[in-house]
């Protein structure tokens, strides 16, 4: 029997239903807002506390790693406390790490940053671990995908302005002849001016974690309904008969390896694409607009979802069209040359491939969250936890980029993308359809 207060899905009225919608897409867009301000984080820092790239890269590690910590705790609050005061004490999480970035700016301390970056990665594991199964769920799962690419344009519309607003905070027009001369200061005129330009994010990170603790109350006393993920149909607990673990979906388990890597491909073509302008001798001022590009790519590809899903392509073959796109994709970004001027660059034609790579990665998040949810029944809440440590791969694919890049050069280094995007063309294809471990 539901819990007094919660709401069965098919008994929503329309009217709760987009309510519902709203309220949630506003949650994706505050997702989006502070996790995509990291693309221009991480070549802030990696001036400001002197990084190499690897270093510099810790920046999404520390920040992704919370949520293979953080996931399945979150899936125990949620089920304990529901979703709206699992939702409040997230925010309250976020909040906190917003911050822990006063200390750490005040003494230059990148340790510090990065502990900050943990929390407010933690806070997010356990809104994205109630929003991502909510919104799955809020009707037909034929359609789960077009709900998920409307999440999309909140998230991705968000991850647009971040950098932007960002770097127009904490960035100068002089900033660039600053960072020309820093190799030319002495010691302590150098670290004073690094003192000054780490400092510029304190104002801006204690306004973001006041609205946050503000988030927490708002949406805690909202007329969002708690929806009953616990009850299954006969027919879905007679094929769940005998599941006791949720190892036993072998298509939530792929799915989670294919969230993994998708979202690694994702944070690699926005995260990175600043510093590889830069290889190109484009300078940080102009740089900042590129994740705008490609993250507008991928808004290109949720409205083109949000059209066509489900009337006129199924969400499994947008899937499968998107993962082989990035795959061709990664090839172009390695092996063609040249410059090119367009949208006021000159640059090389390669870096217009690492845009693209946004349209590529739209639909992608958006076809793998039904595939591997569907099914699960009373096992949806801790196989939606068990998804978001997938977003771990945010954390350990651009190391493995940075360390490539140092390695070798910034573009040697996407040869990381390249079986990331086979293995998602194989779920995409095979692995969703999978059903049992063995053979038979």
């Amino acid at each position: 029997m539901p819990q007094p207060g919660v709401i069965e899905v098919n008994a929503l009225t329309r009217k709760q239903t987009r309510i519902s919608i709203l309220i949630i897409g506003t949650l994706f867009f505050i997702f989006g807002f502070v996790s995509w301000v990291n693309a221009i984080l991480i070549p802030y820092f990696k001036v400001a506390c002197e990084l190499s790239h690897f270093k510099a890269y810790l920046v999404t590690f520390a920040f992704y790693i919370s949520y293979f910590i953080m996931s399945v705790p979150a899936a125990f609050l949620l089920k304990r406390t529901g979703f709206k005061k699992g939702m409040m004490a997230g925010f309250w999480i976020m909040a906190l790490g917003a911050f822990i970035f006063v200390p750490a700016a005040l003494t230059r301390t990148y340790g510090i940053f990065l502990l900050g970056l943990f929390t407010i990665g933690a806070g997010l594991a356990v809104l994205q671990t109630a929003a991502n199964p909510y919104i799955t769920v809020l009707g037909p799962k034929e359609s789960a995908a077009q709900r998920i690419s409307i999440m999309g344009i909140f998230n991705k519309g968000a991850g647009i302005l971040a950098p932007l607003i960002f770097a127009a905070v904490i960035l100068k027009a002089t900033d660039t002849s600053l960072f020309a001369q820093l190799a030319h200061m002495d010691p302590a005129q150098k670290a004073g001016a690094l003192d000054e330009l780490v400092r510029r994010v304190i104002v801006p990170y204690v306004c973001v974690g006041s609205v946050l603790f503000v988030l927490g109350l708002l949406v805690r006393y909202s007329p969002l309904p708690e929806i009953n993920t616990e009850n299954e149909t006969a027919e879905l607990a007679a094929a769940n008969q005998g599941r006791t673990s949720i190892l036993a979906f072998p298509h939530l388990i792929l799915g989670a390896i294919a969230i993994f890597l998708h979202v690694g491909t994702q944070v690699i073509a926005i995260d990175t694409i600043i510093g590889y302008a830069n290889s190109m001798g484009i300078p940080l001022m102009e740089a900042k607009i590129f994740p705008s590009y490609t993250l507008a790519a991928t808004i290109c590809g949720y409205i083109i979802g949000i059209i066509t899903i489900p009337r006129l392509v199924s969400q499994v073959n947008a899937l499968r069209a998107c993962t082989l796109l990035g795959s061709l994709l990664t090839l172009l970004i390695i092996y063609t040359k040249g410059e090119v001027q367009l949208l006021g660059h000159t640059a090389d034609i390669s870096i217009w491939f690492v845009v693209l790579l946004g349209l590529a990665n739209s639909l992608v998040w958006a076809g793998i969250w039904p595939l591997a949810l569907d099914g699960l029944g009373r096992f949806t809440k801790l196989g939606a936890s068990v998804m978001i440590m997938g977003l771990c791969g945010n954390a350990i694919l651009p190391l493995i980029y940075g360390w490539l890049a140092d390695m070798f050069n910034v573009r040697m280094a996407y040869w990381v993308l390249f079986p990331c995007y086979l293995y998602l063309v194989f779920y995409a294809i095979k692995g969703h359809r999978i059903r049992k471990w063995t053979a038979a």
